[in-house]
């Protein structure tokens, strides 16, 4: 009898791999009846755990295609970009249906125990800051993404001269959005911070109302949208508390018509005759500070910036940048500090590269890079940082030299008035190609950043190349010493700019 062949790869060996990966991942937390929820991002699966003290996290690390774990509210394990679908999707479908009330019941209540026990170590004000500012933003990520990529493509029609009967109908299309922003910013502020999020949108809607030209405060007429996002959030965050006051004197009869009204009257004045001017002069210190440290001392600018994000973002800090990029797109139309910090990620990329040359000898960490570049190369970072550079410890930092590299490139063309920045936040690598603008013309913006990309690349290489792995011998599951990364922000496919 003869033996054919083997067939080539399906997607049903995709699926079967997946259903292996997700097996072994429920054995190691503790079984099935241990988990009490399950949730994905870009590149972690989000498990909710009964009792934590069941996980195995040596052995969760050292399964193949799992790059490192977070014990965060949820417990998070990193698995990257299209894996964690197909992982995430096996892991439900083993999940058994809740058949034990009073079973299920008693896990429930230990793992809101455990999740509170957490929450707890980890309530430093200005970590709870940070969360709070992402769970504002970052929801907002993809419509900035498809609105700053059709802003894009009517820029490039327009400027061409095609389609001129189309054109109109791209424009509003992509600048409803931004036009009501402030409404979307209200809403999510409200339910963050324990309000009704209808009344939060009520109220920072009076930013972008066009009768607020009629409006005099402080001796000048107000401008609608004046104060942008961070007088919305200022407006929805009063909203709230004037609310929360509301309910704690309106009688139960009278809550469902002077609650609203008081919360919408007290904060709908204080946001006119206070917040919309004060929120109006920061945000306006906020662009002109941004254009003037890139055009005054870009250079220098580029090389901290882009040379400190990757550090930033390990760090969570990344995420108090959100509300100042979404100001200056608001202002110009792009924000001109994403470009400069998804150098970072170049960077990231040529380091990677680099140890893929080096360490020839070492197969499970050249496949991990094999399969992490496409997604470091598209601006997603934490494939490449959790499994390669971290783990090896000096190639994180030959890293941040090519990032800086890179930054200190795209700054010094802004010296020279050849501005670039992003129509959206969200996506950095070759990703951010098409949401690029700046003042020199698209052609001359492409051309900046890619130069900055190549730069970030070649001199990442190099220096990881001659000088990060000096003395390394990585083991052959170098991806399940990495430490744990730090808590990212809850969006389905959303990931910081890394590359």
């Amino acid at each position: 009898m003869r033996n054919d062949p083997e067939p080539p790869a399906r997607p049903d060996d995709r699926t079967a791999a997946a259903r292996t990966t997700a097996a072994a991942i429920l054995q190691h937390v503790g079984g099935a009846a241990n988990v009490t929820s399950v949730a994905h991002c870009m590149t972690r699966l989000r498990l909710g755990l009964a009792d934590r003290d069941l996980v195995d996290e040596a052995g969760l690390r050292a399964l193949p295609g799992v790059l490192g774990t977070v014990d965060d509210d949820t417990y998070q394990i990193v698995l990257g970009p299209g894996a964690v679908n197909r992982v995430t999707r096996e892991v439900e479908a083993l999940l058994p249906p809740p058949t034990e009330p009073d079973r299920a019941a008693e896990l429930a209540a230990r793992g809101a125990e455990l999740k509170a026990e957490q929450r707890r170590r980890n309530a430093t004000p200005g970590k709870l800051l940070l969360r709070r500012i992402a769970n504002i933003f970052v929801p907002l990520i993809p419509a900035l993404v498809g609105c700053g990529m059709l802003a894009g493509l009517n820029g490039l029609l327009v400027n061409l001269g095609w389609l001129p009967s189309v054109t109109p109908a791209l424009a509003a299309i992509a600048s409803g959005f931004m036009a009501l922003i402030a409404v979307f910013v209200g809403l999510n502020t409200a339910k963050e911070f324990g309000g009704t999020p209808v009344l939060g949108g009520a109220v920072a809607a009076v930013v972008v109302y066009p009768g607020v030209a009629k409006v005099t405060a402080f001796g000048v007429a107000l401008a609608p949208g004046q104060g942008g996002v961070l007088g919305a959030l200022a407006a929805a965050l009063l909203g709230t508390y004037v609310e929360r006051w509301c309910r704690t004197w309106v009688p139960p009869t009278l809550d469902v018509l002077l609650t609203p009204a008081l919360t919408v009257l007290v904060s709908g004045l204080v946001t006119l005759y206070g917040l919309m001017y004060v929120a109006g002069e920061v945000s306006a210190a906020i662009g002109t500070a941004a254009n003037w440290l890139l055009t005054t001392t870009g250079a220098l600018a580029g090389l901290i910036l882009g040379g400190l994000f990757l550090p930033l973002v390990m760090l969570g800090l990344h995420q108090a940048l959100i509300p100042i990029h979404t100001t200056l797109i608001e202002q110009s139309g792009y924000t001109v500090l994403l470009p400069v910090l998804a150098m970072a990620g170049a960077g990231q990329v040529g380091a990677a590269l680099a140890v893929y040359v080096r360490m020839r000898h070492d197969a499970t960490l050249r496949t991990t890079i094999k399969s992490a570049l496409p997604a470091g190369l598209l601006g997603v970072g934490e494939p490449l940082i959790y499994g390669v550079s971290l783990p090896l410890g000096r190639p994180f930092l030959t890293a941040c030299v090519g990032g800086a590299a890179g930054g200190a490139f795209v700054g010094f063309f802004s010296m020279l008035g050849d501005t670039v920045g992003s129509t959206a936040i969200g996506p950095s690598g070759w990703a951010l190609f098409p949401l690029l603008a700046g003042s020199g013309g698209l052609g001359v913006t492409a051309a900046v950043y890619a130069g900055g990309l190549l730069t970030g690349y070649g001199v990442g290489f190099g220096a990881t190349y001659f000088f990060g792995l000096t003395g390394v011998v990585p083991e052959p599951a170098a991806a399940a010493t990495a430490p744990a990364p730090p808590p990212e922000p809850d969006a389905e496919g959303t990931a910081a700019p890394a590359g």
